[in-house]
């Protein structure tokens, strides 16, 4: 079934819809509070450890996994909220939840109170990835939606490079709480910003019920998609990648392997640089080559490097000089920034009439699929690269499969799922 292509924009004066820049601007920063609430804890690991005797090191990667549980959970609910209330209200009441949860982290008693707030804070932030997606479909479709996506996703890719490092600048402040205060002052920027900014963009004619016969009529819309399902699927084994690589990060850069102290947020803001340039790239280029050409040409280039990561990682009994591993991550690390913004332009593309509905669908399948394989990733750690270099070959190995399944082999162009 092909969606009906939605209006530029939404039916509200110009003088109160915000320009094209503070409209990326927004959205980005609506995807950023997630990015900021994950990796700017990462230097807190050891100091949370000592204040919450935490007696394994890998137990501390789950107050990044629970929080994408909580993240890929929240997401299920917002979609059809969002279509049937509206986005600016399911927003708003979603930052709440943040905030709130934020509020409680910072207080928390012990270690199961602070992963039980990083779970609620999770659903709350879920909120901002679900509406960003439905406020950019309500808006645009097809390349140009794809464009306006890479830079959204640039912007939100620079969120990691300056993370770590407020989150190091927090503890210089006197405590890991500081870290969660910081949070806080994010989450209340947003709050502020898009309540005086953003228009309610959902079209009235696209307004469904908030009934269980809507919401089964958009899932089954959206699960019998070839090119959602697939594309979906490809996004969260991408997604893993990511998060096997975020959980271990603190692990193999510090405590775990490199030893690099203060260096740590340096080299995480290297890695992400990576993403951040190759996702620019791609919003220059997929208007003129083609969501499909740039995302699958980046995919096989992904498995290519990352084979190459796994005989590197061999060859040095899995700890190879830190310039060589630096230099194959950022490397994997730009190319996996040719295929998430499309492998989600592709999967919303079809889907454009329930897009509140199939953007939470989606959130919550690719998130809990991502935090799946990346905690198998992360919990996997040694001491080496390995289980980064294995991780990121077998789940795009997958991902090509998959992708290839859904365009009935037909790789590089439009296929079965045009």
């Amino acid at each position: 079934m092909t969606a009906p292509i939605r209006p530029d924009t939404v039916a509200v004066p110009e003088a109160e819809r915000p320009g094209f820049r503070e409209f990326v601007g927004i959205v980005a920063l609506m995807m950023a509070v997630t990015a900021m609430s994950i990796d700017n804890l990462l230097p807190a690991f050891p100091v949370i450890q000592e204040r919450f005797s935490v007696p394994d090191p890998n137990h501390l990667q789950m107050l990044i996994y629970v929080y994408m549980v909580g993240f890929g959970v929240g997401q299920i609910l917002y979609g059809p909220l969002s279509d049937s209330l509206g986005r600016r209200k399911t927003l708003l009441a979603s930052l709440v939840i943040y905030l709130a949860a934020t509020a409680i982290a910072m207080f928390s008693p012990s270690f199961g109170w602070l992963l039980a707030a990083r779970f609620i804070q999770g659903t709350g932030a879920a909120g901002g990835r679900v509406l960003s997606l439905a406020i950019v479909r309500d808006r645009y479709a097809g390349r140009a939606m794809a464009r306006v996506m890479s830079l959204i996703m640039m912007v939100f890719l620079i969120t990691p490079m300056l993370a770590p490092a407020v989150g190091q600048t927090m503890l210089l402040l006197g405590s890991w709480i500081w870290v969660f205060v910081s949070m806080l002052a994010l989450g209340g920027i947003l709050t502020v910003w898009f309540t005086l900014r953003m228009p309610e963009t959902l079209h009235p004619e696209y307004r469904r019920p908030l009934s269980l016969g809507a919401m089964a009529q958009a899932l089954r819309l959206t699960v019998t998609s070839r090119a959602t399902i697939g594309y979906g699927t490809a996004l969260g084994l991408m997604v893993g990648c990511i998060m096997g690589y975020v959980g271990s990060a603190q692990q193999v850069f510090d405590t775990g392997l490199y030893h690099l102290g203060g260096w740590f947020p340096l080299a995480f803001a290297v890695v992400a640089g990576a993403m951040g340039t190759s996702t620019l790239i791609n919003s220059r280029l997929v208007e003129r080559l083609g969501m499909h050409w740039l995302s699958h040409a980046g995919l096989i280039a992904f498995l290519g490097v990352a084979m190459a990561q796994v005989v590197i990682g061999f060859a040095w009994q899995g700890h190879p000089p830190l310039w060589l591993f630096l230099v194959m991550l950022c490397a994997n690390q730009f190319l996996i920034s040719f295929t998430m913004p499309n492998f989600q332009a592709l999967s919303m593309q079809p889907v454009g009439e329930v897009a509140g509905t199939a953007s939470s669908f989606l959130g919550f399948y690719t998130t809990l699929l991502g935090a799946a394989f990346g905690a198998l990733i992360g919990q996997s750690f040694d001491g080496t690269v390995m289980p980064v270099a294995v991780g990121y070959a077998g789940l795009s190995a997958l991902a090509l499969i998959v992708v290839a399944w859904t365009e009935r082999g037909h790789l590089f162009r439009a296929g079965a799922s045009a």
